[in-house]
C-alpha cells in the first residue's frame, strides 16, 4: 500500500497540477469577472448589421474589457463568436461584469431604452437632426420620410405639414430604431394625442388638427408664456372669421429664414411667401414650428373675447424682457399699446 501510494501521490499532484494549469483559464472566462471596476461609460451602442469582431472591438475600444482573450475563450465557449450577425442596440453593462453574464446580455438582445426628448424645432431637418442625436437613424433618412409626398399622402400629409405628425414631448425608444420605426412610432403618438374630445373641438372651429397645429406653431412663435397663450389664439381665431390678416410676425420670420432677427422691419413684410401672413389671408400652408401641447391645447380652449390686436408689454422694469402683451379691440388702442412699448425699446437701448 505504501508503495502504491508513493507511486499514486505524485501522479495525482501531476493530475491535480495540469487540471488547474489547464482549467483555470477555462474557469477565469466564465467566471472571474473581466469588466472594469469603474467604468467611463456604462452603455455601448452596437450598430445594426454588426459583426462578431465589430462587437469585440467595440468592448476593447470603449474598455469594457479587463482582458480580451479571456472574453474570446468564454465567447468561443458559449459559441458566441458563431454568430453570422450581433444583435444591435444600446447595452449597459456593470461594472465587474463576467463574461459569461455580458455574452448573456448582448447574445439577449435586452436593451436600455433612451429617453427621447423632442421639443423645439422650426424646420423639419431641425426634428431630424435631433431624433437621430437619440437613435441610430441618420438625419438624413429621417428628413427623407419627412419630405416623401408618398409616405406622407397615406397620413393626408404634405411635405408642409410633415411636422404636425410630431408632438413634442419625451418618448422611450429603443436606440436601434430605423427613421421607419420612429415615423410609425410618431404616428402612433399622433392618432393617440388627436383623442374624440380634441377632434370634436377641433371640428366645431372648422379646422383640421393640421390647422390647428399650423395655428398653434404660430402662438408658440408669439409667447412662451403658457397662461396668455389662449388669449393669443383667441386674437388670431378672430381675425380668420372675418378675414383679416394675421400679420403674425413669426411668419416672416420662417418665411425669410430671418430667425435672429430681433424685430420685424418692411423688408420682412415685403418678402413673397406663402408663409408672409402680412400679405396673404388664411393660414399658412403648414406649422412655422412644432407646436407644443400647451399652444396646441390653447388654441382649441381658445379664450373667447373681441380682441383683434396685441403686442409686446412693456416690462415693470426696464432691465427685464417682456413676457407678457397688451391686447386691444381697435386700431387706436393698439397703436397706443405700440408706442408704450416702442418708448420701452429706446429707453432700454434695443433696436
Amino acid at each position: 500500500m505504501k508503495k502504491f501510494l508513493k507511486l499514486i501521490l505524485p501522479l495525482l499532484l501531476i493530475i491535480g497540477v495540469a487540471a488547474v494549469l489547464f482549467g483555470y483559464p477555462y474557469y477565469k472566462a466564465i467566471y472571474l469577472p473581466n469588466v472594469p471596476e469603474q467604468l467611463s461609460e456604462k452603455y455601448i451602442y452596437i450598430p445594426s448589421g454588426s459583426s462578431y469582431e465589430d462587437v469585440v472591438s467595440n468592448l476593447v475600444d470603449n474598455h469594457f474589457l479587463i482582458d480580451e482573450g479571456s472574453f474570446r475563450k468564454a465567447a468561443q465557449l458559449m459559441k458566441f463568436n458563431k454568430r453570422q450577425t450581433m444583435r444591435s442596440g444600446r447595452f449597459e453593462i456593470q461594472p465587474n461584469m463576467g463574461n459569461r453574464p455580458l455574452i448573456q446580455l448582448l447574445r439577449s438582445g435586452k436593451q436600455s431604452p433612451i429617453r427621447m426628448t423632442i421639443s423645439y424645432g422650426r424646420l423639419p431637418e431641425d426634428v431630424a437632426g435631433k431624433a437621430s442625436t437619440y437613435i441610430e437613424a441618420d438625419s438624413l433618412s429621417i428628413l427623407d420620410i419627412l419630405e416623401n409626398e408618398t409616405i406622407l399622402k397615406e397620413y393626408n400629409l404634405k411635405p408642409e405639414t410633415a411636422v404636425t405628425a410630431i408632438i413634442p414631448n419625451t418618448y422611450e425608444f429603443f436606440w436601434n430604431t430605423n427613421a421607419n420605426d420612429f415615423w410609425k412610432r410618431m404616428i402612433k403618438e399622433h392618432q393617440a394625442f388627436w383623442d374624440e374630445e380634441r377632434l370634436a373641438k377641433a371640428k366645431k372651429l372648422n379646422l383640421t388638427p393640421e390647422k390647428v397645429y399650423t395655428l398653434a406653431s404660430i402662438v408658440e412663435g408669439e409667447t412662451n408664456f403658457n397662461p396668455e397663450k389662449p388669449r393669443v389664439a383667441g386674437v388670431y381665431l378672430n381675425r380668420l372669421k372675418i378675414n383679416m390678416l394675421l400679420q403674425a410676425d413669426p411668419t416672416l420670420k420662417f418665411a425669410t429664414r430671418d430667425f435672429e432677427a430681433k424685430r420685424v422691419l418692411n423688408k420682412h413684410k415685403e418678402f413673397d411667401s406663402p408663409y408672409n401672413t402680412y400679405m396673404y389671408a388664411g393660414l399658412p400652408p403648414g406649422p412655422i414650428m412644432l407646436a407644443s401641447i400647451s399652444s396646441i391645447d390653447a388654441v382649441l380652449n381658445y379664450e373667447k373675447h373681441d380682441y383683434l390686436f396685441f403686442c409686446a408689454k412693456p416690462p415693470a422694469n426696464i432691465n427685464d424682457k417682456p413676457r407678457e402683451h397688451a391686447f386691444a379691440k381697435t386700431l387706436q388702442q393698439h397703436n397706443a399699446n405700440a408706442q408704450k412699448y416702442y418708448k420701452y425699446l429706446r429707453e432700454a437701448g434695443i433696436r
